[in-house]
């Protein structure tokens, strides 16, 4: 990715000249559209223009309305921490509607069908695991690594490990939620996440001592050099102190604080490796803790894997245009935005799908885990199934996997057999779709049966 243009640098002489547009008609319109949809100076600078507008004039206007409205916040004593952020209409508005829908209206019955909210919430840890994972190199595709994680077999390679990492990570941030973030508490986070994946094991958990670290783009340049190693405990010691503050004087909204605590681990590159999926775990934890269980279900990682660039442009936007987090929030709440359409299409997917499973659902003496495997070994005759795995896509006790699995074997729909020493599979049988007829029909009578028997009754009774 090639490294954004440095928007002009102002003087003061400057500003007079700038001012005479304010009275033109022309200008007005593109002035406002750069501050309601807050461009970058390149988005800004090659938009049409009128006539000989200078769109270094005009950017004028625009930072001076930016900086007059801006929020500020200083992270450090430390040089470069020093921010500011605008809360444009569009921002404001997304905000509300995020305190409505990740508080999740209703208890989020509204959103998520509250039997199935196990089975929805491993399903998104799964693929929060594996998306963040992937976007730092992660080299494995999404149905192999869920396979690991449902079986919780041991990780064949880097890759894997890495995926897993991340998964215990994010079950882990469910414990931590009550907490206070601390220094402690993030090198406990990193050192989960990076647990057997570094060259060195001595940096698990542990602060870069060196600055030889670096952010380069696909080309090998460096677009970002991070903050002297020798800083880094004062710069986490006061990242930990805005993290926790509740100052009710200054109030910042909770997504916009996570949102900064985000961008912040990634400006401030800590660690040697694992500084992006440390970033979004605490992320994801401060807004745990702040009551948005709904974050839980989605998958930021997974929209952040569809445009890598961007996510990496709104970080330099904002070190570019004098540390300006707007460009960085705005990225985040789009993010959010398409991770929750994500995830309502999804549960309308598995609703749809959920009504198709209505003949498996005429079987008498099935319960509802055990038609979602019927269907599981419907879509894919190949399948194989530990009870581990069972128990993983259910969110269950093992017991109570074993159960199900083994009153589909009493029907003769599943078959077993033993790989290696110990491992227990079990796949479809071979007159599975025969026996699936037979029990669909079976049930069908025993219900028109009883039908009968009642309309009989309620005859004889009057």
């Amino acid at each position: 990715m090639k490294i954004p243009e440095s928007p002009p640098i102002i003087t003061g002489n400057e500003f007079s000249d700038a001012l005479k547009y304010l009275e033109n008609d022309a200008c007005r319109p593109l002035i406002k559209e750069a501050i309601d949809r807050y461009l970058y100076w390149s988005e800004f600078k090659y938009k049409k223009r009128i006539g000989q507008i200078h769109p270094e004039k005009l950017w004028i206007l625009v930072k001076i309305n930016r900086n007059l409205n801006a929020e500020k916040i200083k992270i450090s004593d430390i040089e470069g921490f020093d921010f500011k952020y605008n809360l444009t209409t569009d921002i404001q508005q997304k905000l509300h509607e995020f305190d409505l829908d990740l508080w999740g209206r209703l208890g989020g019955e509204e959103i998520i069908p509250s039997a199935d909210k196990n089975k929805y919430l491993i399903n998104s840890i799964m693929e929060e695991a594996i998306a963040s994972s992937q976007l730092e190199g992660a080299a494995t595709t999404r149905k192999n690594a869920k396979k690991m994680l449902r079986e919780e077999r041991k990780p064949k390679d880097r890759s894997e490990q890495m995926i897993l990492n991340n998964y215990h990570t994010i079950k882990k941030l469910t414990e931590l939620k009550d907490e206070k973030i601390t220094t402690e508490l993030i090198l406990e986070i990193h050192s989960i996440i990076t647990k057997d994946t570094l060259k060195n094991p001595g940096d698990e958990g542990n602060f870069r001592k060196s600055n030889d670290i670096t952010v380069v783009n696909s080309n090998g340049r460096v677009i970002y050099f991070p903050p002297d190693c020798k800083y880094i405990e004062k710069i986490i010691d006061d990242f930990c102190i805005f993290a926790n503050d509740n100052n009710k004087e200054r109030f910042i909204h909770p997504i916009v604080r996570a949102t900064i605590l985000h961008f912040l681990i990634g400006y401030i590159h800590p660690f040697v490796d694992g500084n992006g999926r440390t970033a979004r775990a605490i992320f994801y934890w401060y807004l745990l803790k702040e009551g948005y269980w709904l974050i839980e279900y989605m998958s930021i990682s997974r929209m952040i894997m569809i445009s890598p660039a961007q996510y990496a442009r709104a970080y330099l936007y904002t070190e570019l245009d004098e540390n300006d987090l707007t460009y960085f929030i705005n990225y985040q709440l789009k993010t959010m935005g398409l991770a929750f359409d994500s995830l309502k299409e999804y549960i309308n997917r598995k609703i749809q799908e959920k009504s198709e499973l209505y003949n498996f659902k005429k079987i008498k003496n099935i319960n509802d885990r055990q038609i979602d495997i019927l269907k599981l070994l419907s879509d894919d005759p190949k399948l194989t199934l530990t009870i581990k795995e069972i128990q993983n896509i259910f969110n269950t006790v093992y017991q109570t996997a074993r159960t199900d699995i083994m009153g589909l074997e009493k029907f003769g729909l599943v078959e077993k057999n033993i790989i290696g020493k110990k491992k227990l599979i079990y796949y479809r049988s071979d007159d599975f779709s025969k026996i699936v007829s037979k029990l669909i029909a079976e049930g069908l009578k025993v219900k028109y049966s009883s039908l009968d028997n009642w309309i009989t009754e309620d005859i004889t009774t009057a």
